[in-house]
């Protein structure tokens, strides 16, 4: 059986899922900006705590980090991103997430080849184009000295 590009087209189109624009901007939006009030939060908690606001600015980092990574190892992340989106895969959160989800989908191939092989898979691109990009744009602020 011979299928037509066209026909090829319309099957496609009739198996794909449908996808509601409006609602998944606004759920990122909600989620995301609930994350960063989150961390808002906790950041006048650490500074009521004493703290200056360079240090509870870091902490809160740490802090969202920190709980991020316990709500994947727990599968609770997952379940929350179905219904966020981008909202939870932007911020800080998100990175973690990254790092700790393959960690413990191959945490049975052992420590090394597992946990530590697949760990930086999703991150690893982002950790490398990030350091790149900061040297290039570190050595064009150092070239035409506009620091």
């Amino acid at each position: 059986m011979t299928v037509s590009k066209s026909e090829y087209k319309k099957m496609a189109q009739k198996a794909s899922p449908g996808t509601n624009t409006v609602k998944n901007m606004s759920m990122a939006f909600l989620f995301g900006g609930a994350i960063c009030t989150l961390g808002q939060l906790i950041r006048n908690l650490y500074m009521s705590l004493g703290l200056s606001l360079e240090d509870a600015s870091a902490f809160v980092s740490i802090t969202l980090v920190a709980l991020s990574a316990v709500l994947t190892a727990l599968r609770i992340y997952d379940n929350i991103a179905k219904h966020a989106g981008a909202g939870t895969l932007v911020p800080i959160t998100g990175f973690a997430n990254s790092i700790v989800a393959p960690a413990m989908e191959f945490k049975n191939e052992g420590y090394v080849i597992g946990i530590g092989g697949k760990m930086f898979v999703i991150a690893g691109p982002v950790l490398v184009y990030g350091t790149a990009a900061s040297v290039i744009y570190g050595l064009i602020l150092w070239f035409f000295k506009l620091y």
